[in-house]
């Protein structure tokens, strides 16, 4: 009759044997990829340490809406078009063609600005300017006429820029212009209460200011940094916290240098490679304890 402590380590062997042939589960990286509706996906992300370092800290999640954060404020996420490489904000706190809002300032970081600043199909519109204003005198140069719009349009097609006419009976003046001239100086400097945003501006040709696109349309570039490599491999890429280093983010215990498991060429990856080793060391421990009970007990 065999030994009842024989016949349980038989068993157990057979289980571990079996266990050891099942795949390893997909690996849970630490990164989201979602806020609300909107795909978070590289160079952008929503967790530190995750993406690409120029991008850090830029995107901020609450609830489920997505928000662009700048030393002048939050403004609102409404699409990210990774194919076009173009992110939309909208400002709440910006005047548009239906609402007047207090005078503020669109500040973006130096890295801001010049990893993700305005396309140049944004038009900034600087209302309500003072004759001695810079724009309209020594730099009037920035100042444009785009598809056949004018200051008088935007003063009596909006009913919240209406208000800047009461006082003189007229138009006063404003300026379309583009992002480097609100970069460069405040609207202080400029001499202008306020100022609005619009996109798209190509299509607006005989389109009245009420039904603009009101908002700022971002333009970023992907950092080449390999991380398709990761990706393919079940990663996130990601980065060293403390030193920016590009890191593949495997999962909340595990990263690799360059990829997590397999690569699309084939290759078994650092951390497969680890993951086979493992359970090579665990079942040879198993057979070495079975043998051990077999001969000598």
């Amino acid at each position: 009759m065999q030994h009842p402590l024989k016949h349980h380590l038989t068993l157990t062997l057979l289980a571990l044997i079996l266990l050891s042939h099942f795949p390893p589960a997909s690996p849970v990286t630490p990164c989201r990829t979602v806020c609300g509706t909107t795909a978070i996906n590289y160079p952008f992300s929503i967790d530190d340490g995750c993406g690409a370092p120029q991008y850090r800290s830029m995107l901020n999640c609450t609830g489920t809406e997505l928000f662009f954060m700048t030393t002048s404020g939050r403004y609102k996420v409404q699409s990210i078009d990774y194919n076009k490489q173009t992110m939309v904000v909208y400002d709440p706190a910006m005047s548009t063609c239906s609402i007047l809002q207090p005078h503020h300032d669109f500040v973006m970081t130096d890295v801001e600005s010049v990893v993700i600043p305005p396309s140049s199909d944004t038009v900034f519109a600087l209302l309500n300017c003072s004759i001695d204003s810079p724009v309209l005198n020594r730099y009037k140069n920035l100042c444009f006429n785009f598809s056949g719009h004018s200051c008088d349009e935007l003063y009596g097609g909006c009913n919240a820029f209406r208000v800047f006419r009461s006082f003189t009976n007229s138009s006063p003046p404003c300026c379309f212009t583009g992002y480097d001239t609100v970069k460069y100086m405040s609207m202080n400097i400029l001499d202008c209460s306020h100022y609005t945003s619009f996109i798209n501006v190509d299509g607006l040709k005989g389109i009245g200011p009420a039904d603009w696109v009101y908002g700022m349309k971002l333009s970023y570039a992907v950092p080449d940094t390999g991380c398709g490599r990761c990706t393919r491999s079940g990663g996130a890429c990601g980065y060293d916290t403390e030193t920016g280093i590009m890191m593949c983010l495997c999962s909340t215990s595990m990263n690799a240098t360059r990829e997590c498991a397999a690569g699309s060429n084939g290759d078994i990856g650092s951390g497969q490679k680890l993951a086979l080793r493992t359970k090579f060391h665990a079942f040879a421990l198993v057979v070495g304890a079975f043998i051990y009970f077999v001969i000598f007990i």
